[in-house]
């Protein structure tokens, strides 16, 4: 049977049934209040925070996060496959301006997040109201309209970073294949295969995986994604440094691509030029982004001490390493190819040898990005069945008994089966219908990089600690936030023109590498 849900509120106090609780309403998020025996006879020490050994003071059960546990949910949702399409985001800007935006990009996110982990409480930021998602701190902080309009973009970034992963996933594992038909025909055979195969493959996997109730319960998954994404990350870089020492000279040059330059898919034009460096940008992007699950991981830390100074180390952390793999990464893979840089560096195929350390370096992108889906998935679960909960109250009553091999069973609930069965469905069959890559990478980084790592942190915190209009520090935040539009709008340009030529040779669940 599946361990209780950390969300779902106690049903038994003072040894009675309590007719007002639904044990059934695991995701339901208003505050619960501690009234048991055990609660009060608690030792003073507990009170001083108004929770207890068992329940924290919104009397949920003790969250158990550490710095370490939200760094790896951090770095299970940084360092995803957006890292392996890096050397050719630097490709398009040089040596020059491509490692620039990328540190630019790592001190944005840094600041950014900070400012959104001081609105995980409202009020003071130890004792404060508790915001379990990204959505009830835009609530408690904003209120309106923007509430709407905030959880319409989170919640459809979330699907489309979702379908980006069903790509990334389905590319490697057919990488897998490729590299051995090529190592066996030794470089004779194209080895031309489909790529729907592999990412119904990975839709079958994610349908199990996708039972587990709720974020806290993924951590294991994300430590084990945060060890595959250092795996692949260091034999993308190994062969980057083994290449360039064959080279022996670093290839690229300082501003990028030149103008007629004759590449795999051709020529390039001056416009293309245009549309390259604005696709890296949101190529960039997309690989730091993380913030609009960031309030979620913050709810699964353990209070004292404040959620948010250990936020606030677990952001330092992940985005110091992310950073360093990123420019060791993208950097190696430049100076290997030059203009010819592959857009994913692993199934790109700009390396062909050793192609067992190949293999094993696309099966960790693989495991990777089975946690990285959860991870990224788990908040859209959560509020699609907290408001099912609330529109149908008895929609949780109705429960599965799976009985598996050994005679063992388990307890499903029968609308969250049937819930995030259809929508890794979903996911799998638009990853059919639209198998681009890097161009999808790019317009997930630009839709979802100002709105929810800029726009919203910074309107919250000046809300938060009600910063004056036109004083110094609020003309700061909203000088961020404008350059950050404008950088964000260039960048969904860019890669929508990527998608338009992609589209002139496409042919639905016909896509062939």
């Amino acid at each position: 049977m599946l361990p209780r849900s950390r969300t779902l509120p106690t049903r038994i106090h003072d040894s009675t049934l309590d007719p007002d609780r639904d044990a059934r309403r695991y995701l339901q998020v208003e505050a619960q209040p501690i009234t048991s025996k055990i609660d009060e006879d608690a030792p003073a020490d507990n009170t001083t925070t108004g929770g207890s050994k068992c329940f924290d003071d919104d009397g949920r059960l003790k969250r158990t996060g550490t710095v370490w546990t939200a760094s790896s949910h951090i770095i299970t949702a940084v360092i995803g496959s957006g890292v392996l399409s890096l050397a050719w985001a630097i490709a398009q800007l040089g040596w020059l301006a491509g490692p620039a935006v990328m540190v630019l990009f790592a001190f944005v996110i840094f600041f950014t997040s900070n400012l959104l982990a001081d609105c995980y409480r409202t009020g003071d930021l130890a004792t404060g109201r508790r915001n379990y998602t990204y959505m009830d701190a835009v609530r408690a902080n904003l209120g309106g309209a923007k509430v709407k309009v905030c959880g319409a973009i989170q919640y459809l970034n979330l699907f489309g970073v979702a379908v980006g992963y069903t790509i990334a996933a389905s590319i490697s594992m057919m990488a897998i294949k490729r590299s051995n038909c090529f190592h066996a025909s030794s470089g004779k055979d194209p080895c031309h295969m489909s790529s729907n195969m592999y990412m119904i493959i990975f839709g079958i996997v994610q349908v199990f995986f996708s039972q587990i109730p709720d974020f806290d319960q993924v951590w294991w998954l994300s430590i084990v994604a945060a060890i595959m994404s250092f795996t692949y990350s260091t034999v993308g870089l190994s062969l980057g440094i083994a290449q360039v020492a064959q080279n022996k000279a670093f290839q690229g040059s300082i501003m990028g691509i030149s103008v007629g330059a004759v590449t795999k898919a051709g020529m390039v034009t001056p416009m293309q030029k245009i549309w390259r460096n604005l696709q890296a940008l949101g190529d960039i992007a997309f690989a730091y982004s993380y913030s609009i699950i960031l309030i979620e991981i913050q709810d699964t830390l353990r209070s004292p001490p404040p959620e948010t100074r250990t936020m606030r180390k677990a952001t330092l952390v992940s985005i110091s390493v992310t950073t360093a793999f990123y420019l060791l990464c993208g950097c190696a893979g430049y100076a290997a190819f030059g203009d010819d840089a592959p857009g994913n560096l692993l199934t790109g195929f700009g390396f062909y040898n050793p192609y067992w350390l190949l293999d094993i370096a696309n099966l960790a992108i693989v495991v990777h990005l089975v946690g990285a889906y959860q991870v990224y998935s788990q908040p859209l679960f959560a509020f699609v069945e907290k408001w099912a909960a609330r529109r149908w109250p008895k929609v949780e009553e109705y429960d599965l008994r799976l009985h598996g091999p050994n005679g063992h069973a388990c307890r499903v609930n029968a609308f969250r089966l049937v819930w995030r069965t259809c929508f890794v469905v979903l996911t799998t069959v638009v990853s059919m219908l639209l198998p681009f890559f890097n161009d999808v990478v790019g317009i997930l980084g630009a839709l979802g990089f100002w709105p929810l790592t800029v726009y919203f942190p910074v309107e919250m915190y000046i809300a938060h600690r009600k910063i004056r209009r036109w004083s110094t520090p609020w003309v700061g935040l909203q000088a961020l936030s404008l350059a950050c539009l404008v950088v964000s709008l260039a960048a969904a340009v860019g890669s929508i023109a990527g998608v338009v030529l992609d589209l002139k040779s496409y042919h639905p669940f016909r896509s062939t590498y």
